[in-house]
């Protein structure tokens, strides 16, 4: 059967597991080994010239946007030689390849048999070359064309009792222009049902920021790392995730900047970088990077906030207006008194202890920080996927405001996003839960009623769907199945649809998970020429500090038989909403410039768009923060209490966090090693403490199975190799997607509904057939 879920990644007891390898932990990152990693993998994907054409247009003024993360360029000069990372690199090489999966490819491999390959080697076959449909009840993709596949879509959709039993997902790898029409047109046909990789990954900083600054966006912007006086570095591994951004660390500890870095892990990209554009990387005498390293415990970052602000409260106390901005404070803030009584009731000692961090550490870092006022605080998602992600967010908001570090030059709040325009689908309006003047402003432009019901975000539509309230689903991009929580139910959540449709460039698990009939439909890349009228049309994306540039591929296809994700979005719309529609969508899929032009009396921010995206480096959005205020209701920031959130562990348990390795990027997995941590040709491990092995009689090298009882049901992830490694007692780490079969779908973040991927219970038990023998 097409949805055998004995193959859903995690829940699949293999045969055998690959042979792990271990060498020693990297001291600093990038350096030569980075540039070798890169031309090989570009080269044996897309061969010289193609390649070689890619990676030079990557990321420069006038080329194509990189689809890994969202770390902005400069915003003058760009390197000549590379203004991308390894791992953009290996992102670009794979969407560039040569080669492709045709008719006789899907004709060839039944679903069942791709479904048994890991997600390497699903990824791993190539791009898409045609639109392709799984029958009812069939094991075989067979092909179909585009006329066909859209009346299909149109059918299934305009069956339904309700619009709202349509989901409708977007990944972050979506245009500007295409996302603007996708939620039009979503909205048109009447749901906001538009769930999108934000819920899972930073949903927890846009509402922390949005409730206590009034924007859901960070502050500052590059030029700001180059001024900050202390840079705090929270839950973030940016030498694997967020490569290009150890260039700016660097430049920012040249000029004096303190870097602090707050992980569990001692990452490696937080420890040293050895840039390989700069002849000192090359032979290796630049590298080190964090001056103080916090190793927490796993969401032990609350309590380490609190102890700081604590003894900063204490020096305030003896030398007043010496360590607080009293200034900022009086005239821009509010919730001060209480949030300094809450301060005076806690102990910063026990405090400490629930962090995992010493006193004299956290005594070293209030000792940096009172003298100081533009401080810069970057986190990602080893904050945000935690119950009380929000409050822990919230607690950096009220670190900076007590030192007045929001709104001035070298300070600022720094989520950084993981997806190259995820942060650009959200302004377009990708959100389950509009505001009430976007919707009129479609209302007003386009002259549609709008839903005004929330929507489903991704936990509640993967519930919708194993409840039977939702029976299509439509992703625009991604891999939703290997991305979400709980994989067993979201499998089944997916096998209960009527018609699952994908709009993807590669191969990958959620195309062999179906409903009861399925829909590949191929797109052009970042990377790829969207040639119209003899013009290669560009499209735009928004950085995670705000900046909308072009993005304008260089490559020719490998197949005619792909759309852009525009067109694929207007014929999609004409062929469900037929005359019912009052969009011209034909001129949308014929000129983008009036797709911007309608963004631009639609969303504030875009004024003379078409002209200002094609000035070389492109422009800012309005950021009021950045700006010296704040959108809230009273206009002022807010200080906020937060509680923490300690579950107690049993003696036999363990606290799991999920994890990337350095050969993936979220769930596009490019190889089995993870240079950086010395882990080779293996991902099914579990990172461990040695005191926690010796506790449970097993070694380095043991093969046990993973097991989660949350809410009393057993989730199992079978046969992970035990990797003894420098984290916190009572903590480990597995790689993700592996184990997202263990996070459970009702454990979620307060406010933001995340999945808490980081915070996942564990009992661990060697293997049965380690057992036997």
């Amino acid at each position: 059967m097409p949805n055998d879920q004995s193959n859903i990644p995690g829940a699949e007891n293999p045969d055998e597991l690959t042979g792990l390898r271990k060498t020693e932990i990297k001291k600093v990152a990038a350096g030569i080994p980075a540039v070798v990693s890169t031309f090989q993998k570009t080269i044996s994907e897309a061969g010289v010239q193609r390649g070689m054409k890619a990676l030079f247009n990557l990321n420069k003024k006038g080329g194509f946007d990189c689809p890994s993360c969202a770390w902005p360029d400069p915003d003058d000069e760009r390197s000549g030689i590379a203004e991308y990372c390894e791992n953009g690199a290996r992102a670009v090489a794979e969407e560039a390849t040569l080669k492709k999966l045709d008719a006789s490819f899907f004709a060839q491999n039944s679903v069942e048999s791709l479904g048994k390959l890991s997600d390497y080697e699903i990824g791993g076959k190539g791009r898409i070359a045609a639109p392709m449909f799984l029958p009812p009840g069939a094991q075989f993709y067979q092909p179909i064309s585009w006329k066909s596949a859209f009346e299909k879509i149109a059918l299934e959709l305009n069956r339904l009792k309700s619009p709202d039993e349509a989901i409708f997902y977007t990944s972050g790898r979506t245009s500007n222009e295409a996302a603007f029409l996708y939620q039009l047109f979503v909205r048109e046909f009447g749901t906001n049902n538009l769930p999108d990789c934000s819920n899972m990954c930073h949903e927890s900083s846009g509402v922390a920021l949005g409730e206590s600054l009034g924007i859901g966006k960070g502050s500052v912007k590059l030029d700001d790392f180059y001024e900050a006086e202390v840079i705090m570095i929270l839950g973030q591994n940016p030498g694997t995730n967020h490569p290009r951004m150890l260039t700016a660390l660097q430049k920012a500890k040249a000029n004096g900047a303190t870097i602090i870095s707050i992980n569990p892990l001692p990452e490696t990209g937080l420890m040293g970088f050895n840039n390989p554009q700069t002849v000192q990387g090359i032979f290796g005498t630049n590298a080190a990077l964090t001056d103080i390293f916090l190793q927490v415990k796993i969401n032990g970052d609350l309590a380490l906030l609190k102890a700081i602000e604590i003894l900063l409260l204490k020096e305030e106390e003896s030398n007043p207006g010496m360590v607080f901005d009293r200034n900022f404070i009086a005239n821009n803030t509010e919730g001060y008194n209480d949030f300094i009584a809450h301060l005076k009731e806690q102990n910063a000692e026990e405090l400490a202890r629930l962090s995992g961090i010493s006193m004299t550490q956290v005594q070293q870092v209030a000792r940096v920080l009172a003298g100081k006022s533009k401080i810069i605080a970057c986190w990602a998602m080893g904050l945000t996927q935690h119950k009380n992600a929000v409050d822990t967010i919230k607690e950096i908001v009220n670190l900076l405001l007590l030192k007045g570090s929001i709104g001035k030059p070298g300070a600022g709040t720094c989520p950084v996003r993981g997806h190259s325009n995820v942060q650009g689908d959200r302004t377009m309006g990708i959100f389950e839960k509009p505001s009430e003047k976007f919707l009129h402003a479609i209302e007003r432009n386009f002259h549609f009623i709008t839903p005004q019901k929330h929507g489903y975000d991704v936990v509640e539509s993967i519930k919708a769907m194993h409840e039977g309230k939702a029976k299509v689903f439509f992703a625009m991009g991604g891999n939703f199945l290997s991305a979400t929580p709980d994989t067993r139910f979201t499998a089944e959540a997916l096998s209960k649809c009527r018609l699952t449709v994908h709009v993807s460039t590669k191969l990958n698990r959620s195309h062999l998970v179906t409903g009861e009939q399925a829909l590949i439909l191929p797109c052009l890349g970042r990377s790829d020429m969207d040639m119209h009228k003899d013009e290669n049309r560009f499209v735009s994306c928004e950085n995670s500090m705000g900046v909308i540039q072009l993005s304008k591929g260089v490559l020719p296809p490998v197949s005619d038989q792909l759309l852009s994700e525009p067109v694929i979005v207007c014929k999609l719309a004409k062929a469900v909403l037929g005359r019912k529609t009052q969009i011209n969508w034909d001129i949308y899929a014929e000129d983008y410039d009036v797709i911007r032009a309608d963004i631009e009396r639609t969303i504030p921010g875009f004024e003379n768009y078409n002209e200002r995206v094609r000035m070389p480096g492109g422009f800012y959005l309005p950021n009021c923060n950045r700006e010296g205020y704040f959108d809230t209701l009273s206009q002022k920031a807010h200080f906020n209490i937060g509680a923490l959130h300690n579950p107690e562990l049993k003696e036999n348990e363990l606290m799991m966090m999920t994890i990337r390795s350095h050969d993936q990027f979220n769930t596009t997995i490019y190889g089995l090693n993870d240079r950086y941590r010395g882990i080779h040709n293996e991902r099914r491990v579990i990172l461990m403490n040695e005191n926690d092995i010796a506790k449970r009689n097993l070694k380095g090298g043991d093969v046990v199975d993973l097991y989660n009882h949350y809410d009393g049901i057993e989730r199992v992830a079978y046969k992970f190799v035990v990797v003894p490694y420098p984290i916190p007692e009572g903590c480990t780490a597995t790689y993700f997607p592996e184990t997202n079969v263990l996070v459970p779908i009702k454990s979620v973040a307060d406010k933001s509904n995340t999945p808490t991927s980081k915070m996942v219970i564990l009992t661990i038990r060697k293997h049965l057939n380690a057992l036997n023998h």
